[in-house]
């Protein structure tokens, strides 16, 4: 009889460890199964530390959209984020000029502090945008970074209207 109790121990001990095994493994799913990360989760936007980003596109809060420039027109709005010195410094091309300054990240939400830049005067596409551009930076409501391909940046402004921004390779 102990022969048998011994080979039912370990048939018994066998089949926990299955079980157990079992109980633990995860579920598979594919990516197209899960559902899309959430761009205006707080936790996203600590990703933005050291990226740079290209101005993409500008829609208006009615929908219409904002010519944006491109290469072919002096080169796209610029938006670079840096930790390098220690601090977040921002910089960027604003269609005419270079711009400088810091930016924060609060609560999820991008903010950028008094931005000083230069001052030439140019006849571009870009100068024309240049203004307002610099004025939506400092009228941030929301912001979200979808950090999947295409990775883009979206700062929703208080008077609704949202810019788009792609990521640039450094």
């Amino acid at each position: 009889m102990r022969p048998a109790a011994s080979s039912l121990r370990t048939a018994l001990g066998a089949l926990t460890l299955a079980a157990l095994l079992g109980a633990c493994a995860m579920p598979k799913h594919s990516d197209t199964q899960a559902a899309p990360p959430d761009p205006f989760n707080p936790a996203a936007t600590q990703l933005l530390d050291d990226t740079q980003w290209a101005l993409s596109g500008w829609q208006h809060g009615d929908g219409s959209a904002r010519a944006v420039p491109g290469q072919d027109n002096g080169g796209p709005l610029t938006l670079d984020l840096s930790t390098a010195t220690g601090q977040r410094h921002v910089s960027g091309f604003s269609g005419c000029n270079r711009y400088t300054g810091v930016y924060t990240l609060n609560d999820g939400k991008l903010g950028f502090g008094p931005l000083a830049g230069t001052r030439k005067a140019c006849m571009t596409p870009g100068a024309d945008i240049e203004g307002e551009y610099l004025k939506a930076l400092a009228h941030i409501d929301r912001s979200g970074v979808q950090m999947k391909a295409p990775q883009q940046l979206q700062l929703i402004l208080d008077n609704g209207d949202t810019l788009t921004f792609t990521r640039r390779a450094k």
